[in-house]
């Protein structure tokens, strides 16, 4: 029992941590682009991101597309040149990057703890904008 809950999390961990799938990435790549991820990556120093809300999904009920975890933005926090900072990128391969309700909200929760702790916020777009599919609720993330 215990084994196939472990094997559970490594799943779910390898499907947020896939973006949109390899397909997606793999164009992603052939436009010259990074993923959200490798983006991250490069930016902050080795071995120090600490992903926030990774498991998000929309509530859109209304949409045809599939669920995403993350929500089609990567968040979190880690350090540059040993300052910490709080970043977040959209993630073009789901959705193209748009930007849904719950996204919003992860991005608008980093935004407070980078307020609350006093770091720099850093955000990477590479987005289509909102979300249509959920309608105005996507606009929520604006503000």
């Amino acid at each position: 029992m215990h084994d196939e809950k472990i094997k559970r999390l490594y799943h779910l961990k390898k499907l947020a941590e896939g973006g949109g799938g390899a397909e997606k990435v793999e164009a992603q790549h052939s436009k010259g682009k990074l993923t959200a991820r490798e983006r991250i990556d490069i930016l902050l120093d080795a071995n120090t991101f600490v992903e926030i809300d990774k498991y998000v999904t929309s509530r859109s009920e209304d949409t045809n597309e599939k669920k995403y975890y993350g929500d089609g933005v990567v968040t979190g926090f880690g350090f540059v040149n040993g300052r910490r900072v709080f970043v977040y990128a959209y993630d073009f391969t789901i959705l193209g990057g748009s930007l849904g309700e719950m996204a919003g909200r992860k991005v608008s929760k980093l935004m407070d703890h980078a307020l609350k702790s006093g770091a720099p916020l850093i955000g990477i777009i590479d987005s289509g904008g909102a979300r249509i599919q959920e309608g105005v609720m996507s606009l929520d993330g604006y503000g």
